[in-house]
């Protein structure tokens, strides 16, 4: 593994690199309609990875340049609300932005998210591109 990737994935160990490679498997339906639209660079022309380790935790989507977690929320998440809050915490301490949709947002009107992320991606600076590509 070359540094690049070390400091991607902010000390994962090698439990929890076989753990997410196992959870891109098995995406849930939210979680394909929208990597079916971050995957090939088509948001922005930024490159975006799915089920990625961030130390003890496997995000759903993460863009290294930016620094960006993407996190799908099911039902089980209401239940969960304290750990989600550690855990993006935890994310900060990597100076890693966290954003969060819940399921039926990405399943029933997906364009809206997208919009939601690009905004969150021009706070950055990041420039769109021009209509017909990068």
């Amino acid at each position: 593994m070359n540094e690049l990737d070390k400091n991607m994935y902010y000390g994962a160990t090698e439990v929890t690199l076989k753990k997410a490679k196992k959870l891109r498997l098995n995406l849930t339906n939210a979680e394909k309609i929208l990597w079916d639209r971050l995957n090939r660079r088509q948001l922005l022309g930024l490159r975006f990875r799915r089920q990625h380790p961030v130390n003890i935790y496997i995000v759903d989507f993460y863009c290294h340049e930016y620094k960006l977690v993407i996190e799908l929320d099911g039902g089980i998440h209401e239940f969960q609300k304290e750990y989600d809050k550690i855990r993006s915490e935890d994310m900060k301490m990597f100076g890693i932005k966290v954003i969060r949709f819940n399921n039926s947002e990405v399943e029933n009107n997906i364009e809206e998210v997208l919009f939601k992320i690009e905004n969150i991606l021009m706070n950055f600076g990041i420039e769109k591109s021009p209509p017909g590509g990068i």
